[in-house]
């Protein structure tokens, strides 16, 4: 096993923790403290607590890992419409 090569695991976010840091609970039934990768930071996406989620971790380190992939919602319809805005067919164009 290369020292570069980590294992990937799946979980559901139970907690947000100070400094971008969430506690993740495994599929396997582990519970660990994850950090947000670069690249979500970078591309601001935001992670809740009940998201599923993809983690990174260390051979050598089981209870830390990396937060890289936050999976989307299964629920049909992409969530509530918005408030405050027209509803669409309202106006004409010209």
């Amino acid at each position: 096993m290369a020292k570069e090569e980590l294992i990937q695991f799946e979980g559901l976010v139970t907690e947000i923790l100070p400094d971008a840091r969430y506690r993740v609970q495994l599929d396997a039934g582990h519970e660990i403290v994850a950090y947000t990768a670069g690249k979500m930071k970078k591309n601001r996406i935001k992670t809740l607590a009940g998201d599923r989620v993809t983690i990174e971790m260390s051979p050598y380190d089981l209870e830390k890992g990396r937060l890289i992939f936050r999976h989307k919602d299964e629920r049909p319809g992409g969530g509530p419409p918005r408030s405050g805005a027209p509803p669409r067919g309202q106006f004409r164009r010209r």
